[in-house]
């Protein structure tokens, strides 16, 4: 849902007409709901797991894409229409320092928090009850793990708009190379997600002949999602 609470908040920047008088103000208001989802997903599954925590994100997500739709269709002007549409496929045109600025530190420190957690993932990976049996802190991991990923994905939703497929495909690209430990993949799989967002930008670009390129998370998802059901495919023939 931290995605879907980033695209909201941009949405109700533009919507109201925020955007237009301050240029970092979609950013801002991404920011503040992606942080307001991953706060609300965890007040919810507080106590309930793992999986209430999934099933609260995955409500948190439709409702705030429902109401991102809603907006898209009583948009006041076609300014706002466009504005919404060209977040939501994303894009990295006119991006500038000054965003760079602003998604920096918080994708910074929720980079360290995730660093934090590393051993803990590895033991994560036998399982809730046999990591605490190593002595593992399950809810306190699961918390760092949580606010670590929205400051991380909630910051560069902002600048960014909604892009998808790169937190999918990097790991598994990554993971043959340096092992299957969770912990091990981390720094890895982020500098393989900024190469494909930076090539698919220049893709995007090059195919449309102009600086202002194409959606970003359109091309992803068109060339990510083949991708990911050819890697289903392979695991289930190796698991069969």
């Amino acid at each position: 849902g931290i995605t879907a609470g980033a695209s909201l908040g941009a949405v109700v920047a533009i919507y109201y007409g925020f955007a237009a008088a301050f240029v970092l103000a979609s950013p801002l208001f991404a920011l503040v709901g992606a942080l307001a989802a991953a706060a609300t997903a965890l007040a919810l599954a507080r106590g309930g797991g793992t999986l209430a925590l999934i099933l609260a994100g995955g409500a948190i997500s439709s409702l705030a894409y429902a109401a991102v739709y809603l907006a898209l269709d009583l948009a006041p002007s076609p300014y706002a229409t466009y504005e919404i549409l060209t977040w939501l496929m994303g894009s990295l045109a006119d991006r500038s320092w000054d965003h760079v600025a602003l998604a920096g530190p918080f994708i910074a420190v929720g980079a360290t928090l995730l660093l934090f957690t590393a051993r803990s993932l590895d033991a994560l990976t036998l399982g809730e009850t046999a990591a605490a049996s190593l002595g593992v802190d399950v809810a306190r991991v699961r918390l760092l793990a949580l606010v670590g990923t929205a400051l991380g994905v909630g910051a560069a939703t902002a600048v960014a708009g909604s892009v998808g497929f790169v937190g999918l495909i990097a790991p598994h690209l990554v993971r043959p190379l340096v092992g299957h430990r969770p912990g091990a993949v981390l720094v890895p799989a982020a500098l393989t997600g900024a190469i494909i967002v930076v090539l698919a930008d220049l893709a995007t670009r090059v195919l449309r002949g102009s600086a202002q390129g194409i959606g970003l998370g359109v091309f992803i998802s068109l060339v990510g999602a083949p991708f990911f059901l050819w890697l289903v495919l392979r695991t289930a023939r190796r698991t069969a």
